[in-house]
């Protein structure tokens, strides 16, 4: 079973920018799709965003896009997610999922097979 351990929440003011890390163990990093969702009191985990294998192919959740972005370094074994222009609606904890041998971009949380624990990301207004 992959290890994912996420890092780079806090707090930060509205308007204020993150960058979420995680990093899986093992050494197949590079053949995995790599996801973010979140998950704020009281609701449903939601999809934020995922990459490819390759690094060449994006997905964003609409109240995310243009604010958002997803990266990986396959060398680091790391997929980041820069947060900017956060807003209070974005208050959750963020979690980093991985599809092993994905293919195809995933945005639906059952499709992943293996989570982090959790980072959390709270924005004052």
């Amino acid at each position: 079973q992959v290890q994912l351990v996420e890092s780079g929440g806090g707090v930060v003011q509205a308007g204020g920018s993150l960058r979420l890390s995680c990093a899986p163990s093992g050494r197949f990093f590079s053949t995995y799709v790599m996801g973010w969702f979140r998950q704020a009191p009281g609701k449903a985990r939601e999809f934020v965003s995922a990459i490819s294998r390759s690094g060449g192919g994006t997905a964003y959740a609409d109240s995310v896009k243009g604010r958002f972005s997803i990266s990986r370094d396959n060398a680091k074994n790391t997929v980041y997610l820069q947060m900017n222009s956060l807003k209070p609606e974005d208050t959750a904890v963020y979690f980093c999922a991985c599809d092993y041998g994905g293919e195809l971009i995933r945005t639906i949380d059952t499709e992943y097979d293996a989570w982090g624990q959790g980072t959390q990301v709270t924005v004052s207004s």
